[in-house]
């Protein structure tokens, strides 16, 4: 029994290539989103009253108050063990040190004599940063979304991660957030947590933009809260996690289906494409999927990801990396024989890992780069996390007198062209002026 669905490129016609490289569903549940529509309309209106009952209903019965107090913290932080403590602290090093090199430096420009344009980049004063619980809570998420929001110098950070049915929130998560510096954090998830962070509540502060991934209801809530003028900007479109991984008979069938199985496990409704130009690979890659299988922990989910998952037979690796640009994963693996060549082709990808000994692993936890990355083909056209994503720019220009004497000609000319007067004018009474004192 296969693992995964094997197909050979060069037999499917334009139909059935294009059925190869889709997707799972991610058609928008009208009763989810009809759902999150009325716990955010709940909150926004009621605020602490509907977040508890909310938080009570799906997460923990018993809790009494939101914010994670520092006594949590400490404890959490004493039963964290010192080998995950040397560890975060290793990746948030790295981490720290790719997004430092990141910080936009300011432009000034003078476009003719007299003209200065300008260009500077400020934080964005109040993010708030959304770490899944659940399953697998991911403390590594915390760091991708603290550590750039903390070297783009914005000055309110908060947290908000669902507590356990006791009230906890998980140990590393705080462990983590404490040793970021990450000054409030709240214990809440789901649809009502974004709604608190959109809208804001009694407790919680109401903040310019959202980060993080989360669920279904999660992911609905920030698209809602996003196109609402009175909630909050969001960071990027998120979807279930993906990986394409593009082998030549040189790559090791092991480290393949490693690679394969780290996004399987994620989530059943992930996706997983081998894209090899060596058949006898992709049988191997079948043996070790269902070696693998059996040792993990996560086995279920993984299988259920590899249903909707696919392999696919090429003549070259010019022609697999064709695959992966229309595809635009989110991780995209590189094991061929020239992996830097293959990297030069690269035209639509979240994030490249090149080479057999640069397992995707390395991306989500410790290399430096921000493992929040656009998924669905997204892609295309968004780029992963970033310093960039907790800054906005501001553009600033001044002109002398003899700037606008030389420029303003030409803005009269082009305001009367598109038939806005008063823009003329503007310019206008103030060459007029000019020339008065000129004369």
């Amino acid at each position: 029994m296969k693992s995964i669905e094997a197909y050979q490129w060069s037999s499917l016609s334009i139909e059935e290539r294009a059925e190869c490289l889709r997707r799972p569903s991610s058609s928008r549940d009208p009763q989810v989103a009809r759902t999150v529509s009325e716990i955010l309309a709940d909150v926004r209106e009621n605020g602490d009253q509907a977040l508890l009952k909310y938080t009570r209903q799906f997460d923990c019965p018993g809790l009494s108050d939101f914010e994670v107090t520092r006594g949590e913290i400490e404890e959490a932080t004493a039963r964290v063990s010192p080998e995950i403590l040397q560890s975060l602290r290793e990746a948030s090093r790295r981490i720290r040190l790719f997004h430092e090199a990141q910080l936009p430096k300011p432009i000034k420009v003078e476009t003719s004599p007299g003209v200065v344009c300008e260009k500077r980049s400020l934080p964005i004063e109040r993010v708030g940063l959304y770490v899944p619980g659940g399953t697998a809570p991911l403390p590594s998420t915390l760091m991708m979304l603290a550590i750039p929001a903390a070297v783009a110098g914005c000055p309110e950070i908060f947290l908000v991660t669902p507590p356990d049915r006791d009230g906890r929130i998980n140990d590393v998560i705080l462990a983590a957030a404490d040793l970021l510096g990450v000054p409030r954090i709240f214990k809440c998830g789901g649809a009502q947590a974004i709604a608190a962070l959109a809208y804001g509540t009694e407790t919680l502060p109401k903040v310019d933009k959202i980060f993080g991934p989360g669920n279904a209801w999660v992911t609905e809530a920030k698209m809602q809260v996003a196109f609402d003028p009175q909630g909050a900007s969001i960071d990027l479109p998120a979807g279930p996690s993906e990986v394409l991984v593009v082998a030549d008979e040189s790559a090791s069938p092991r480290f393949v289906a490693a690679d394969l199985l780290s996004q399987a496990e994620h989530d059943a409704s992930s996706q997983v494409l081998l894209v090899s130009t060596s058949a006898a690979l992709i049988e191997e890659v079948q043996m070790q999927l269902r070696e693998q299988l059996e040792t993990l922990p996560r086995a279920q989910i993984a299988r259920q990801a590899l249903a909707s998952s696919r392999a696919i037979l090429v003549g070259d690796v010019r022609e697999a990396m064709a695959i992966a640009n229309l595809y635009a994963a989110e991780h995209l693996i590189l094991q061929v024989d020239e992996p830097r060549e293959a990297a030069a082709l690269v035209r639509h990808a979240g994030s490249v890992f090149i080479g057999p000994w640069t397992p995707e692993s390395v991306g989500d936890y410790a290399s430096g780069t921000n493992h929040v990355l656009p998924t669905y083909g997204f892609a295309r056209a968004f780029s992963g996390l970033g310093v960039e994503a907790f800054m906005k720019s501001i553009s600033f220009q001044e002109l002398t007198r003899e700037g606008l004497m030389e420029l303003g000609p030409f803005v009269e000319c082009l305001a009367e062209a598109e038939g806005l007067t008063a823009h003329k004018r503007a310019v206008s009474v103030r060459l007029q002026a000019l020339a008065g004192k000129i004369s």
